[in-house]
């Protein structure tokens, strides 16, 4: 009997002058560790380097998703006993964002499914940005104990108005058109016409530049299915426009509607220190010149983490024990300018060169 060959996390393949990225634990709904990082840096470096290759395709196997995320569980094993571990994965991750938002030739995120956290670091910061009519993408942090990362507090300050505030602080998961409007992404094609694009994809010449790209995308591209959350935007706009928790709070208190109601309440199932450091970061980056100064940022906050109650906590409720019920360690009023300073600074060497 011959023995199969396990297929790697991450597939790496030549398709005509297509490299191709696919994402492959879909038991785990694609979510990244420290190996598959380095996989797509590798193949990153490689693809760059190959005249042959015109474009980088990414996709997830399975059904679900692309991404849904960096490997949690495994800081939350490591993180008390060897932070450095946790560490040096959100390290190798955010440099590989900081490389992808500045790759040298088209990159095609294929962000159909579930997309969230680390997924939407490894889409979001490409050249071409698609999304389907299964497209659901989060940035769900504040609901674990942590934050928005992988760059998204230099994304998100940057969609129109206060909805990327909204996004970042509710977690609230999103379709392709809202998506679009968040400019997180920027096409929207049927998922039965992604094969039909990655062959027109695979016949352009080595030569073939972004623009020849996005008219492969274009002809197959289509409006988005509406989003009802889009109705919503001058509300957001009013409620979120403020620079504390507490003033967003009492702002949606004001309003009758139901999602205002809704929003209320799902912002108080929220971690508080999550809250408070989530907006802080939010406004620094709507002030922040470069990707790569909010990702310093982050990466500073991300060693606070390893030492945050909150965050093993919302973890465990999350992932671990699933019982969606986690008990956060304090509330808005703790929540200090002292405690935020601990996840300001660290003494380990910058990211990137200069910084």
């Amino acid at each position: 009997m011959e023995m199969q060959t396990a297929l790697p996390e991450v597939i790496v393949e030549r398709d005509g002058a297509i490299g191709r990225l696919r994402l492959n634990r879909p038991r785990a709904l694609n979510s990244l560790n420290r190996a598959m990082i380095r996989t797509i840096d590798k193949a990153l470096t490689e693809f760059e380097r190959d005249p042959a290759i015109a474009a980088v395709f990414v996709t997830g196997e399975g059904e679900r998703g692309l991404c849904a995320g960096g490997d949690i569980r495994m800081i939350y094993e490591s993180g008390r006993l060897r932070p450095e571990e946790g560490a040096q994965f959100w390290r190798e991750e955010f440099i590989v964002n900081s490389r992808i938002s500045a790759y040298s030739k088209p990159y095609v995120a294929i962000m159909d499914g579930i997309v969230m956290g680390g997924g939407v670091g490894i889409s979001a910061h490409g050249s071409h940005r698609i999304t389907t009519e299964r497209t659901r993408l989060a940035m769900p942090e504040t609901g674990i104990g942590y934050f928005t990362d992988v760059g998204a507090t230099w994304l998100l300050p940057r969609a129109p108005g206060e909805f990327g505030t909204y996004l970042g602080l509710t977690g609230r998961d999103i379709g392709a058109a809202a998506a679009i409007h968040a400019r997180l992404a920027d096409s929207f094609v049927p998922s039965e016409k992604i094969d039909e694009l990655l062959v027109a994809l695979g016949k352009l010449p080595p030569s073939a530049t972004a623009e020849d790209v996005s008219a492969a995308i274009d002809a197959v591209s289509g409006e988005p299915p509406a989003s009802a959350l889009l109705g919503h935007l001058s509300l957001i706009e009013r409620c979120f426009a403020f620079d504390t928790v507490e003033e967003i709070l009492e702002a949606l208190k004001g309003e009758r509607s139901d999602f205002a109601q809704e929003t209320l309440q799902l912002l108080k199932t929220r971690s508080a220190i999550s809250l408070k450091l989530t907006l802080k970061m939010l406004r620094a980056g709507r002030m922040s010149a470069t990707l790569n100064e909010c990702l310093e940022r982050e990466y500073a906050a991300t060693i606070g983490m390893l030492s945050n109650p909150d965050f093993y906590e919302g973890v465990r409720a999350a992932v671990i024990d699933k019982d969606r019920n986690p008990r956060w360690s304090v509330g808005l009023e703790g929540v200090t300018s002292q405690v935020l300073a601990r996840f300001e600074r660290h003494e380990g060497a910058p990211l990137f060169a200069g910084g």
